[in-house]
């Protein structure tokens, strides 16, 4: 049961009486924060006081008088102007956690109308390791893929690999001109990297060279502007109001100042990163053209050259067990893994079928889609026959459509590619698909602690494999050394110090990745994240620690004390708090599912654990007055640990009985 949903049910009936849409007013029913005023709240009565035209405590009156809750609650309340506040009766509380116990899905209802939901998400470029940036899209899909399957939906989940694009391009040109053999026999993937990694130092030196000169004259005029914008904000004889405007104004110029100027470092940075190297600046030298020759290299891939689709189809293995291997750690599993490369021969016949039905037409050699509402077209074919990722997108969307026959695709793409997403969903009706709900799941940046986007000490954004093993070395430290360990009865061994290690390591980074909403940037720090105290996985994982470890000390199991439990008693405020904590498991699931957030999920599982830890230091279990209120507090215990188990699961992360 979903109490805020039976409750918000019920207010609708009660507003029944009033002309007016009940759904708006019946929605302003809320949890309170403070237990004084009950443990839901109804706020609508104020609001009806325009509409109504009667003083909001009269307005609650009636509300109250038709509302029917006593099979749950006490009698309502009316607070202060017209609030009403409703307290959960304590027998009905005792009884639905109770029934929790021998529930698998813990309260939560079937779905009234099952839902096939595709999720598109992760989805690295397979020719380079996975890096920081990919954290947060295998996390997040992996999340909502757990918790639509466990609402009792028909989930999807597919990792559109980039496994065609230019970055093969670099590799196979690197491959050709500057391989070591040796090196390749004996680490494949590192050899591919560093081929990869030289290519693209040396594509952006050149690049860097040709657009020195023009960043270098913006930065010139920009710094000369954000001067003359400051020395006109100095002047005192200019009016109040013309002096804010100024003042504005210089800010805004000093801003634009910088930026040019860090643009113009970064293409400097560039440039001597290779000067600095008489190696490099040979091979600089007599690679003039590689950013054409790539180009080129990826064009003879497409067209199905013999030898470039050797070496794609040579090396493509290598990188997918590497990227393969990350999976693995994060215990993360995809029903498909459909890559560009799948999609390739599908590409003419959809930009063939845009023309054909008049949706695209050619502009200046390429072949364009232009949507209402955009300044910019969606191009679908360069100038020189190459497709684009809106193509490969949009073949995967007719493709997904006829064999997956979905309701909803999820996205879960940064919030950088939101322009390309908003097209390719404006042309989708025009295909006959208007009947998909599309929806891009954004998210923000992983940042360093300068508040930049996460780098490694070389520039390059940091891989996602060392970060792991730095997070699992962090929690060894922190929750596994052995003067903690050797407390333990039995002590715990080096496996389990191990497999803890592991378990809190990659639990921290998904949490804490998890624990902002999702549109948000945070700050990536391992020592937070590995914390015994605050809202750290470490932090649940040792709530669920501790009662496993009363279950050990009591000589019982969770399956045990389900089969023996038959009734639960509140006798404390913090049994009570806790057990409505446990209620609203289903309330957090579904507000997860509706906003693709699944920081609603662990703000609940942080309060749930804080709550028990507030019942296990006020309520003593083993040392219960008597047997009655032991059995209870013991049953309360394992909902508890339930309901952490099955939380932790959804976010993708496992849970150890001892810690």
């Amino acid at each position: 049961m979903r109490i805020l949903e039976v409750l918000q049910a019920r207010l609708a009936i009660a507003l029944a009486q009033f002309p007016l849409d009940v759904q708006s007013y019946a929605s302003q029913i809320r949890p309170t924060n403070n237990a004084k005023f009950g443990d839901y709240q109804a706020n609508c009565a104020m609001p009806l006081k325009a509409v109504l035209n009667e003083p909001p405590h009269q307005i609650a009156e009636r509300i109250v008088a038709a509302l029917q809750v006593r099979d749950l609650c006490e009698p309502p309340e009316i607070a202060g102007p017209g609030f009403i506040n409703l307290r959960l009766r304590d027998d009905w509380i005792c009884e639905a956690t109770i029934a929790m116990l021998n529930d698998d899905r813990l309260g939560v209802p079937d779905p009234p109308n099952s839902r096939t939901i595709l999720i598109d998400f992760s989805s690295p470029n397979v020719a380079k390791p996975m890096h920081v940036g990919h954290i947060r899209s295998t996390v997040i899909g992996d999340a909502l893929a757990n918790v639509f399957r466990f609402l009792g939906h028909r989930v999807i989940t597919d990792n559109h690999l980039g496994d065609w694009g230019t970055q093969f391009g670099m590799i196979i040109y690197g491959y050709k001109h500057f391989v070591d053999e040796s090196a390749f026999s004996q680490s494949p993937v590192q050899e591919l990297v560093r081929l990869y990694r030289l290519v693209n130092s040396l594509v952006d030196y050149h690049a860097a060279i040709a657009a020195l000169p023009d960043a270098q004259e913006t930065a010139d005029q920009a710094a000369v502007a954000a001067e003359q914008a400051e020395r006109a904000a100095r002047d005192a004889e200019v009016a109040q109001p013309e002096r804010r405007k100024r003042k504005q104004a210089a800010q805004t110029a000093k801003r634009k100042s910088l930026a040019a100027r860090e643009t113009l470092e970064g293409l400097q940075q560039k440039i001597a990163q290779i000067d600095i190297d008489p190696a490099m600046q040979t091979l600089a030298a007599s690679h003039s053209k590689i950013a054409g020759d790539v180009l080129r290299e990826t064009a003879k891939l497409h067209e199905g050259d013999r030898e470039n689709l050797g070496l794609w189809q040579k090396f493509l293995p290598h990188c997918s067990d590497e990227i393969n291997r990350i999976y693995d750690r994060l215990n993360v599993r995809f029903d498909h893994t459909l890559g560009e490369s799948f999609y390739q021969p599908m590409l003419g016949d959809v930009v063939q079928r845009l023309v054909d039905e008049g949706l695209a037409t050619e502009s200046e050699g390429a072949i364009c889609v232009f949507l209402e509402g955009f300044d910019a077209p969606l191009i679908v074919r360069k100038k020189d026959g190459a497709f684009l990722y809106a193509t490969t997108d949009l073949a995967t969307l007719l493709y997904r459509n006829e064999h997956f026959r979905p309701d909803e695709i999820l996205y879960v793409v940064d919030s950088r590619q939101s322009d390309h997403f908003d097209k390719l969903f404006a042309l989708a009706p025009q295909v006959g698909l208007g009947h998909l709900r599309l929806v891009h799941v954004q998210f923000g940046t992983v940042l360093g602690p300068d508040g930049k986007p996460l780098k490694t000490r070389s520039g390059n954004n940091a891989n996602l494999e060392t970060l792991l093993d730095d997070a699992v070395t962090a929690a060894m430290e922190a929750v596994c050394e052995p003067e903690r360990s050797a407390k333990l009865q039995p002590p715990l061994t080096d496996a389990e110090r191990q497999q803890i290690a592991n378990v809190i390591g990659h639990g921290a980074i998904k949490y804490a990745d998890l624990s902002h909403h999702r549109t948000s940037d945070y700050r990536f720090s391992l020592k937070k994240m590995v914390a015994l105290e605050g809202n750290t996985v470490a932090y649940l994982e040792y709530a669920y620690a501790r009662i496993q470890g009363i279950f050990r000390a009591g000589e019982t199991t969770e399956a045990e004390i389900a089969a023996n439990a038959t009734r639960l008693e509140i006798n404390h405020d913090a049994e009570r708090e806790l057990a409505i904590s446990l209620l609203r498991f289903s309330e957090a699931l579904q507000q997860m599912a509706e906003d693709y957030a699944p920081n609603a999920l662990v703000d609940y599982l942080y309060d749930t654990a804080r709550r028990y830890m507030v019942f296990n230091d006020n309520c003593p279990i083993l040392k219960a007055p008597d047997s009655a209120t032991k059995d209870s507090r013991l049953a309360l215990a394992a909902v508890t640990a339930k309901v952490l188990r099955a939380g932790l699961r959804i976010l993708g992360i496992e849970v150890v009985p001892r810690m």
